[in-house]
């Protein structure tokens, strides 16, 4: 939910307005994806970074604005908490050294803002959440100054209407209540982004939805909340519940979460955007004066802002994407499946792993979805969200296997051959695919690598974080950190 907007109170009026123009914009959609030709000659691919910040003592410092001021690079935004900043990765190819290319910018961005940040006292930290985050550090006041998010708050509160329950129960247990969506900035994430066309979006978007699970358990970097040792990926039920605009009521009744991994196999990206309209009330039902129809009659691309506005506070992991750059509409599967971290070879490894096993599930004769369930897929994903780099996940032909195995076994050549077709460098796929490998060999992620350091006698979730962020900064693979 990135547009900015201003405060304001919505009327009966507004709502009904706003639900007529989403009508007309899923309208105007359903035309384009028959008649437009939708930019896709040479796919891009893009990558969003979510960091934390915190102090020497490394606890969370609300000071992103004060970073943002000093960082003073465009591709650096605000995010939810004022203790969190994000990095917007311009987008570019992944054939030749397109990955390498990646690695270089993040690299470079995220040691000059470290370097701006250290000046104010504060530092970068790429983790999916921050261990010394504890409940007095969420509230209304750490939300950043910026109107959409007081607005998103008041919205969800009142679709609500009672406090937030967060209930999770994993190698320890948290419930608490919160009167805010704070909780929701304890949630960092590495998005990744694929540009496809309208044609092979369907079979994209299923792909990603079957290996989220393996996404979860490789990259796994959430084990602590509130000093509490919960899943190995914490950040999915936080997320999940910190957003969730249902009384206990509706949640009986079968009323969709606005989080949500999904219900079914599509077709087609008008089925998203259908469900969209269909289930979800509007949070923030502000319209343009653009007539989507009227704009496509004249021979123009449509922005649909009610729809993608509306899009962006439907929360699913693997989200459906609408924009239009230089007048060309594209389309877009955002991944949000993985945590922030540990390292920028780390998430690069992740990527690349991604990017390449997807096209291959994605291209294959006979698509992987057409011999699993859906529900398999999505027990798959909180498997691999609850147990990590140690979850046990349906495959296939191959049935319930440990998540390594699956992936050494069946999916890492998978994607080698992905990136093949991709046309990345060998040289560049070698070296990122085979992080995954020794990953899994070690059975070790940044999850695991946590949980061991702050198990040590005498450690602290601090000084645990301490160590984190100077093996961060080293750029080791998580795998061979020390512990």
């Amino acid at each position: 939910m990135g547009k900015d907007v201003e405060h304001r109170e919505f009327s009966r009026e507004d709502r009904m307005r706003y639900r007529e123009k989403v009508r007309t914009n899923l309208d105007a959609l359903t035309r384009m994806l028959a008649e437009t030709q939708f930019e896709c000659d040479r796919p891009l691919t893009g990558l969003e970074i979510e960091l934390n910040l915190v102090d020497e003592q490394a606890e969370p410092a609300m000071r992103n604005a004060e970073v943002l001021d000093a960082v003073a690079d465009p591709d650096f935004v605000t995010e939810l908490g004022q203790f969190n900043i994000e990095i917007n990765v311009p987008p570019d190819v992944l054939e030749g050294d397109g990955l390498a290319r990646f690695e270089k910018r993040i690299r470079g961005s995220l040691n000059a803002a470290e370097g701006h940040s250290a000046a104010l006292g504060t530092h970068t930290l790429m983790i999916g959440i921050l261990p010394t985050l504890e409940e007095r550090h969420m509230h209304l006041g750490a939300l950043s100054d910026n109107p959409r998010y007081a607005l998103l708050n008041e919205q969800i509160f009142a679709a609500r209407g009672e406090d937030m329950l967060i209930d999770i129960d994993g190698v320890e247990r948290l419930v608490t209540r919160t009167d805010s969506i704070a909780p929701e900035a304890a949630c960092t994430s590495a998005q990744l982004h694929l540009q496809v066309a309208p044609t092979n979006f369907a079979n994209y978007w299923n792909a990603a939805q079957c290996i989220s699970g393996v996404q979860l358990a490789l990259g796994a970097n959430s084990p602590y909340l509130f000093g509490r040792q919960l899943w190995r990926e914490t950040r999915i039920p936080l997320f999940e519940q910190a957003t969730d605009t249902r009384s206990d009521e509706l949640k009986v009744q079968g009323v969709r979460p606005r989080v949500w991994f999904g219900e079914r196999w599509i077709t087609s990206i008008f089925d998203l955007f259908e469900e969209n309209v269909r289930y979800f009330p509007s949070l923030l039902p502000i319209c343009d004066d653009e007539d989507p129809v009227a704009v496509l009659d004249s021979g123009g691309v449509p922005k649909l802002g009610e729809l993608t506005l509306h899009n962006g506070t439907i929360y699913r992991w693997n989200r459906p994407v609408y924009a239009v750059v230089d007048g060309r509409p594209h389309l877009r599967v955002e991944n949000r499946v993985l945590p922030a971290g540990p390292t920028v070879i780390d998430i690069m490894a992740n990527a690349a792993f991604y990017f390449g096993l997807v096209r291959m599930l994605a291209e294959a004769d006979r698509p992987v979805w057409t011999q699993m369930s859906f529900n398999a897929a999505e027990e798959n994903f909180h498997a691999g969200a609850r147990d990590g780099i140690d979850a046990f996940l349906f495959w296939p032909g191959l049935g319930t296997v440990p998540a390594t195995e699956l992936v050494l076994r069946r999916l890492l050549p998978l994607a080698h051959q992905g990136l093949d077709q991709c046309g990345v460098d060998p040289s560049h796929r070698d070296r990122l695919l085979g992080l995954i490998e020794r990953r899994c060999v070690a059975a070790r992620n940044g999850a695991s690598w946590q949980v061991d350091a702050a198990s040590r006698p005498g450690a602290t979730l601090a000084g645990m974080l301490t160590e984190y962020r100077s093996l961060m900064h080293e750029n080791v693979p998580v795998h061979e950190w020390p512990v």
